[in-house]
């Protein structure tokens, strides 16, 4: 898959520098993760986040927002298509809760 170097500069931007996080090439994309833990990760066709088990409803509203899928829903993890991840309130949003 394509990566999209510009909306992984965006994340970067937005994420800041803190200790512990690293990027990682994985998935298509580029993932970002804090201590070891997965938070995040970007592509051309959208953006994942980590948002944590019942934590996940408030962005799960927004359209173009589901449930992350590994062969079955996982909670706690959201994919948001192109037209959501471009929102930056909404994406800062995210990152803050990853």
């Amino acid at each position: 898959m394509a990566r999209d170097e510009g909306f992984e500069e965006q994340i970067r931007e937005e994420l800041g520098r803190l200790d512990g996080l690293r990027e990682i090439k994985m998935f298509g994309g580029l993932c970002w993760t804090l201590d070891g833990n997965l938070l995040c990760g970007c592509r051309h066709d959208g953006m994942m986040a980590r948002l944590g088990k019942g934590a996940e409803a408030w962005a799960l509203e927004v359209p173009g927002v589901e449930l992350l899928k590994a062969g079955r829903p996982m909670p706690g993890w959201v994919w948001a298509e192109p037209e959501a991840a471009a929102d930056e309130a909404f994406r800062v949003k995210l990152l803050k809760q990853a």
